[in-house]
């Protein structure tokens, strides 16, 4: 038990210190010393710099979904869902700032030996699936229009690379204001993947409209 807090300890310090310095300074040394331990005692939990930044994004993507998860599994609808989908996750940017500029500055600037970004492509199409679900739910009960397999994929990217653009900003812009972005993105995507409304107009005939 007191071997995990102490490695859950140097993670929220490494997390802080690249955060505040930026990946190229927070080095094993700066890590250890803000965290009060010798180097040795980080080599005891972690192998290298490299094995730590390898647990950090996996903290942190892990943490966004402990966080996400119980905002969106509580929705009755595929609008709630979708809504609660682009809510929770940028909820989570902004009430975890320390977690995403690490993230960020991690997969950015942390490469392997033969030069290359550590965390390039390190993410599959399998984050796209939850959303994708959330389309299919969504042509059932006849809320959302029809999708081809093609098009589904097209507009989770879209909604991803949207998300993922925010936290990209508040490296950049720590005063980014974020729940404006929520209430746009919600806006937007759901004006993408809704059936039109449709309404009779005065001659009888169908009108399609938002």
């Amino acid at each position: 038990m007191e071997q995990t807090k102490r490695k859950e300890q140097i993670m929220k310090v490494a997390i802080e210190t690249i955060a505040a310095l930026g990946y190229s300074k927070a080095s094993v040394g700066e890590i250890s010393k803000r965290a009060g331990i010798s180097k040795g005692v980080f080599t005891y939990h972690f192998a290298s710099k490299d094995d730590l930044m390898d647990q950090i994004v996996r903290e942190v993507y892990e943490a966004g979904f402990r966080f996400m998860q119980p905002k969106v599994e509580g929705q009755t609808s595929p609008i709630g869902m979708l809504t609660a989908y682009i809510e929770s996750n940028l909820a989570f940017i902004k009430e975890n700032c320390d977690y995403i500029v690490a993230l960020a500055e991690v997969v950015m600037n942390a490469r392997t030996p033969e030069g290359k970004l550590r965390f390039a492509g390190s993410t599959d199409d399998s984050i796209l699936e939850p959303l994708i679900e959330i389309f299919k739910w969504g042509e059932e009960t006849g809320e959302f229009r029809t999708f081809t397999e093609r098009a589904a994929r097209v507009t989770a990217s879209a909604i991803r690379s949207a998300i993922d653009s925010v936290a990209t900003q508040l490296v950049a812009q720590p005063n980014l204001d974020i729940p404006g972005f929520s209430e746009e993105l919600v806006s937007l995507f759901l004006a993408a993947v809704c059936k039109p409304k449709v309404s009779t107009g005065a001659t009888g005939e169908k009108v399609e409209g938002r």
